[in-house]
């Protein structure tokens, strides 16, 4: 396993999470990965992920080697260890966005390149670094700030109760019975956030959850592999919309995130997408500025 990997968002300090929020939003140009290549590897399909880490190592100077997950020996049987240590040999560092967290752990295992999480079916670490990236911009601090996330208990629900934790700010998760975020990051995030003066509450009601909030989150109520659950779920996650009504019960200058893609009339209606509360694509933009960071941090000539 390399010396810095981006697993999960606790792979990192606080500290860690300030510094490249601030770096990121410094937007300043750098060459840290001159001369340097990174795999992207993706066994889900990705539109932000790949081409904002595509563009990122680009814009640093790097080299972006893109590996579809058909295209490489690995869809033929070679296994992971060996494909790691192989790549390592080549690359300076490897992003992979692909289906359970042990699958990842697995490639950092056998890699001495640092590995980043690009996206599994339990975490999404560099998304809710832009998230929290896009509060900072908006809000002017992080700390004290309540964010309500409606919807699934998914992966990005995972990272932000991990990164709401680590910056003293509280989460406030409502979602359906059965679909609850995984017990052990919840009491991670409790644990954390009794250090830092932030706070966990996980219930089943969108209205406490919203009313009174600084920031308004949702996300697809069908992630990658769940289309078989499509039909069941939109019945169940229709009273989790977020509409005007909804948006009506958190603060008059809370905004909406959203971390796409959208499916507009399911989890978010068009009104609030289009209105003057979402910072939806200063979100999304902000994946790109977030990549650099993380590239800087991790593989660039100062990583630590």
């Amino acid at each position: 396993m390399a010396e810095r990997d981006l697993l999960a968002l606790r792979s990192l300090s606080p500290d860690d999470v300030r510094r490249l929020i601030d770096r990121a939003k410094a937007k300043a140009p750098s060459h840290a990965l001159a001369g340097k290549a990174v795999g992207i590897f993706l066994e889900k399909a990705s539109t932000r992920t790949r081409v904002s880490f595509e563009v990122a190592i680009a814009q640093l100077g790097g080299h972006p080697v893109f590996l579809p997950a058909q295209e490489i020996q690995l869809g033929r049987g070679e296994t992971v260890a060996d494909t790691a240590r192989v790549l390592s040999r080549y690359l300076d560092a490897l992003v992979i966005r692909t289906f359970g967290q042990d699958r990842l752990e697995e490639w950092a295992r056998h890699a001495t390149i640092p590995v980043i999480n690009g996206l599994t079916d339990s975490h999404h670490p560099c998304q809710i670094l832009a998230d929290l990236m896009t509060i900072d911009e908006k809000k002017g601090r992080l700390a004290g700030l309540v964010v309500a996330y409606v919807g699934d208990g998914n992966n990005v629900a995972h990272s932000l109760l991990e990164g709401c934790a680590m910056m003293g700010m509280t989460c406030r998760i409502a979602t359906p019975a059965g679909y609850q975020p995984d017990a052990e990051v919840v009491k991670w995030a409790e644990v954390q956030a009794a250090k830092t003066g932030g706070g966990i509450q996980v219930g089943d009601d969108p209205r406490a959850a919203v009313r009174g909030a600084d920031v308004v989150y949702t996300d697809v109520w069908t992630s990658m592999g769940q289309e078989a659950e499509a039909l069941k779920r939109v019945g169940v996650f229709r009273p989790y919309q977020v509409n005007a009504e909804l948006l009506r019960l958190a603060k008059p200058d809370a905004i909406v995130l959203h971390c796409l893609p959208a499916h507009r009339g399911e989890e978010i209606t068009d009104d609030v997408m289009e209105g003057p509360r979402s910072v939806i694509f200063d979100q999304a933009e902000n994946r790109l500025h977030v990549q650099k960071a993380v590239l800087e941090m991790l593989v660039g000539d100062h990583a630590s």
